[in-house]
């Protein structure tokens, strides 16, 4: 399960955030999951449940915003939603490179 391991990075991101601002809590923990990030987002919450108990961040509400897998067409530029991981344009055959859907990271915290 290596969203354990992700939790357990989400949270030194979290505390070392909130040690360089003097923050005493943490009350939000928002994060940016693309659909292509290969991250089970139930799995992630409950393991960031388990590894912040104790910390700054006990109590911190945890935000999963989803990421869409879109690709841009390197032949007519056209923008659209990659669906089943088909990265060949409809209109024109070129290679969708993708735009978004890829992401992992933590968006943004809320500290008091």
């Amino acid at each position: 399960m290596h969203e354990m391991s992700l939790a357990e990075g989400i949270l030194d991101i979290t505390k070392n955030y909130a040690e360089q601002n003097g923050a005493k809590k943490v009350t939000k923990i928002a994060l940016l999951i693309g659909d292509m990030a290969g991250v089970e987002t139930d799995s992630l919450e409950f393991c960031l449940g388990v590894v912040k108990k104790g910390t700054v961040a006990e109590n911190a509400e945890v935000v999963i915003k989803h990421v869409p897998l879109v690709g841009r067409c390197t032949m007519c530029g056209k923008e659209r939603p990659i669906e089943k991981y088909n990265f060949i344009c409809p209109d024109c055959g070129g290679v969708l490179d993708t735009v978004s859907g890829r992401e992992m990271r933590v968006d943004y915290l809320e500290m008091e």
